[in-house]
């Protein structure tokens, strides 16, 4: 009963942003003009899910426990004033009707709770782009345009020299051809969980590389503050969250959200046995918990 009452609210919410009742005044690009933006420019991208919004309000994720810090430092990022840093967020304001039944409950649900937060702190002067950038493929009803979308995306890395930035768990790339594009592949792995207390540690890494190198970082809530901060000391930097979850599924064909079995191999006996040696040789630095 709990949840129709709120499914109820949701759609009365979503309905009322529609027809421009409650004022919108949050606008959002494309997931089309985001990818452009970031293949025709040299600018740096900082992304913000549901996960991200959710902590703003002081709630725990299941990868990083919340805290003031945290909370205030995400909100300072979100409200963003710099030209060649770009900040995306979910483009659920105008319309869901692009999005698979599932995913427009999911996000009716979380403008119903998480509407103030965007209206507190998204800067009004901005236009926002597109979370959905590295989550282009679950979300969709209609996926015909998937493969166009990802095959650009893999030119974002054509001939760079690429460092990618992840936790233990993650294997960005590996399995599949994400990241073949690439020059070359470097890798920073970090804690799998609460990565927030070893950023000093992770930028320490970072920063031995020149400025030539493109930073790829899939390492949850401490991507944006790491993002941000090589952004600031001169190096491009892409916060990508799960894009490669959402590549095996769109190269699998998958009709929903399954196990990815990269996922649960950790240790380096365990790479092997996998059959993946490319991926040990490719890791330069392993930062512990901070």
């Amino acid at each position: 009963m709990k949840q129709k009452i709120k499914d109820c609210l949701a759609a009365i919410v979503y309905f009322l942003y529609e027809k421009g009742v409650l004022h919108n005044r949050i606008q959002v690009h494309t997931v089309d003009e985001t990818i452009d933006e970031l293949l025709h420019t040299k600018k740096s991208m900082v992304r913000f899910g549901d996960g991200e919004i959710v902590m703003i309000k002081g709630k725990d994720l299941m990868l990083q426990k919340a805290s003031p810090e945290i909370a205030t430092g995400l909100a300072e990022i979100l409200r963003y004033t710099e030209d060649d840093l770009i900040v995306t967020i979910p483009g659920i304001f105008d319309t869901l009707s692009d999005h698979r039944k599932a995913s427009r409950q999911f996000w009716k649900d979380h403008l119903l709770f998480c509407r103030k937060t965007y209206e507190k702190y998204c800067n009004p002067d901005r236009i926002y782009y597109s979370t959905f950038v590295s989550r282009c493929y679950y979300y969709l009803e209609d996926r015909s345009g998937v493969g166009e979308q990802f095959a650009k995306i893999r030119k974002i890395w054509e001939n760079r020299d690429v460092v990618i930035v992840e936790g233990e768990k993650t294997h960005n790339g590996v399995g599949n051809d994400l990241f073949d594009t690439a020059r070359s592949i470097e890798r920073i792995i970090c804690p799998p969980s609460d990565a927030y207390g070893a950023i000093p540690a992770i930028m320490d890494a970072c920063t031995e590389y020149g400025k030539d190198r493109l930073f790829v970082l899939s390492v949850g809530v401490a991507a944006k503050f790491l993002t941000v901060e090589l952004f600031r000391r001169g190096y491009r930097a892409l916060d990508i969250g799960n894009m490669d979850m959402e590549y095996e599924w769109y190269v699998r064909r998958s009709p929903g959200k399954m196990r990815i079995e990269k996922h649960e191999i950790i240790g380096e006996a365990a790479n092997r046995k996998a059959g993946y040696t490319e991926y040990l040789e490719q890791i330069k630095v392993r930062v512990y918990g901070g």
